[in-house]
């Protein structure tokens, strides 16, 4: 077990300074994630989520999005999402910039494939997306492979600490296919049962691409979940 936690916690510190040996200085953003969750049965599930990214920490605001959808928990190991949202990129050099480098529409199903090796979780992530952007239709496609281990003394049923890295990487439909990769270490902390705080470390690198740009961001996050009450015999 100390074995699993020290291999975790190396490789989450090699990702942090991940891409900067070849940089003397870096420009950091933001990254900010609010995500709400509201279970309506074990295996159904709807989702909110709103982002916002700065090209420097906290200044220089360029991009922001909202998104929802419909999970549906096939089976333990595969859940599948419909979602769609608005993504918004504004020009480099300000705070929210005009014009913009895009106004975009997505619609994207997804499946997402768990499994549990020796207590650390699994997840890969296959999505396609049907994007209407500001220069027409594109496709893409996304491929994301992370891993998660839980740790400290268990409270009410979950461990309130966690690590986790993943990475992954996108593609199009037309040349050169290749369109971005995207490396992301965090640490959360599980507030209580149903809420939980994030804190991370991204690395995007892109390759000839222009509508959301940046390299290195701080990743701040708070998830929380709803879970339908059920009335007991007593209230009916």
């Amino acid at each position: 077990m100390a074995g699993i936690r020290i291999g975790c916690l190396t490789l989450l510190t090699t990702l942090l300074f991940a891409g900067k040996s070849s940089s003397q200085t870096i420009e950091i953003g933001s990254w900010n994630v609010l995500n709400i969750k509201y279970n309506h049965t074990k295996k159904l599930s709807l989702f909110g989520e709103g982002q916002l990214r700065s090209l420097q920490l906290y200044n220089e605001f360029h991009y922001h999005e909202y998104k929802g959808g419909i999970n549906y928990k096939f089976s333990k190991s595969i859940t599948l999402t419909l979602a769609a949202g608005s993504y918004q990129t504004y020009r480099e050099g300000g705070n929210f910039e005009v014009p913009k480098n895009n106004d975009e529409f997505r619609l994207w199903p997804q499946i997402t494939l768990f499994q549990e090796i020796n207590k650390i979780r699994i997840e890969q992530r296959y999505r396609a997306e049907m994007r209407w952007t500001i220069n027409g239709y594109r496709n893409r496609f996304r491929y994301r492979l992370g891993a998660s281990y839980p740790f400290g003394k268990e409270i009410n049923g979950y461990k309130p600490f966690a690590v986790s890295v993943s990475n992954e990487l996108f593609f199009t439909d037309v040349a050169p296919y290749f369109e971005r990769n995207r490396i992301q270490t965090n640490f959360n902390y599980k507030i209580s049962k149903i809420s939980t705080m994030q804190l991370g470390y991204l690395h995007q690198f892109d390759y000839k691409i222009n509508d959301e740009t940046g390299r290195d961001f701080i990743v701040v996050g708070y998830f929380k979940e709803i879970n339908r009450k059920i009335p007991s015999r007593k209230d009916q």
